[in-house]
């Protein structure tokens, strides 16, 4: 909801970085965020589910090389995964995603195109990083 990790991305030099929040509250805190810190980022009023289904703002296919998926604990295990799953058209092929949730909820369901590398807890926080799937060859 501060967009505290994606304007750490931002202040650690990335090219460009797209921060999706839906709940209006958060959505002008983040937007006063990225003003007073003055850091190259774009706040978006969203779901996540709406932006990349629709692809407002899109980056050229592939270009997206780290994502910070950082949802509300209480979210549904099937919206993550719907979300999950839109997320492959975006990524690079170095991509990495690292969905933040807390410790009690289950690891997420991947979608056949990521795979599971790491995970770290640190208190009531879990985070799980993956990236895509190598390409079968011939």
């Amino acid at each position: 909801g501060t967009g505290a990790l994606g304007l750490e991305a931002a202040s650690r030099g990335a090219a460009s970085v797209e921060l999706v929040e839906k709940a209006p509250g958060a959505a002008r805190i983040l937007s006063e965020n990225i003003r007073v810190t003055g850091l190259a980022a774009r706040a978006r009023r969203s779901s996540v589910e709406s932006f990349l289904a629709t692809r407002e703002g899109r980056p050229l296919v592939g270009e997206v090389d780290l994502v910070l998926v950082d949802p509300p604990y209480d979210l549904p295990e099937e919206e993550l995964a719907e979300a999950l799953a839109l997320l492959g058209p975006w990524l690079a092929p170095d991509a990495l995603v690292v969905v933040e949730r807390s410790t009690r909820s289950p690891e997420p369901q991947w979608p056949d195109f990521l795979v599971l590398e790491d995970e770290r807890r640190w208190g009531e926080t879990l985070a799980w990083f993956a990236g895509p799937a190598p390409l079968e060859g011939p």
